[in-house]
């Protein structure tokens, strides 16, 4: 079992805002592996167990509020007897432009309160995590991280989840070191736009699926399962 936390905030006033993009990224992993739906409460987080591609991960979001976010991990790890090798946080990252990801096996928090109580908890910098950048704020960092995405990168944000899920399920089969030589060089990169400059169109990284419901991403083509736009299925990369 790999034990994966996504750091946010609990309640509505939070969903969808730019310090909770590590909760989106899991239900983005949790919606491919066709388990989308609240998980089960424990150990002071929303946690649902999921088996995919051979995988067996623990999606934990704890319900503590980001700056206390280290009691929940600390009560995970030892509910799942699972080691530090074994834990992945995923968590956003100012520091980062929008769309950037990055992986570290170890280091300090960078001024995450997220990932400082989580050092604080475990009295250890050594853990895996998923940096997802949200682009520097043009404002104070409170209220940048706070607020929800810009039109222009919502249209682009289903390509960032796509590749941070990627990354996610990379991590747990190869770990860390051979994750971070293939996603720390990725970039997202604006979708082809339309007349009006901004929706992409069939056929284009982003745009909408085809009549055989297969659309385009960053990380390959992929089939819409029937019942909405997730999840989705790799089609292995070709058209097919």
């Amino acid at each position: 079992m790999k034990l994966i936390v996504g750091l946010g905030n609990p309640g509505k006033q939070y969903a969808e805002t730019r310090h909770n993009i590590g909760w989106m990224v899991l239900d983005r992993v949790a919606d491919r592996a066709g388990k989308a739906g609240r998980g089960r409460e424990r150990d002071a987080s929303s946690v649902l167990e999921i088996r995919t591609g051979g995988l067996e991960l623990a999606l934990a979001k704890p319900q503590t509020y980001m700056n206390d976010s280290g009691s929940a991990v600390r009560r995970l790890l030892q509910s799942y007897h699972v080691p530090l090798v074994d834990l992945l946080v995923v968590a956003d990252d100012f520091a980062l432009p929008f769309g950037k990801l990055r992986f570290r096996e170890a280091g300090s928090h960078g001024g995450h309160n997220g990932l400082r109580s989580i050092i604080d908890e475990l009295n250890s910098e050594k853990y895996s995590r998923l940096r997802v950048g949200i682009g520097e704020p043009g404002r104070g960092a409170v209220d940048h991280v706070l607020s929800r995405f810009s039109a222009d990168e919502r249209a682009r944000l289903p390509i960032l989840l796509d590749a941070a899920a990627d990354a996610v399920e990379a991590w747990a089969r190869q770990g860390t070191s051979k994750a971070a030589n293939r996603f720390n060089a990725w970039d997202l990169q604006a979708p082809a736009a339309d007349g009006d400059g901004t929706t992409p169109k069939p056929g284009e990284v982003g745009g909408p699926a085809d009549d055989s419901g297969v659309r385009r991403t960053k990380t390959g083509w992929r089939r819409i399962l029937p019942g909405g736009e997730g999840p989705e299925v790799d089609t292995g990369g070709g058209r097919r």
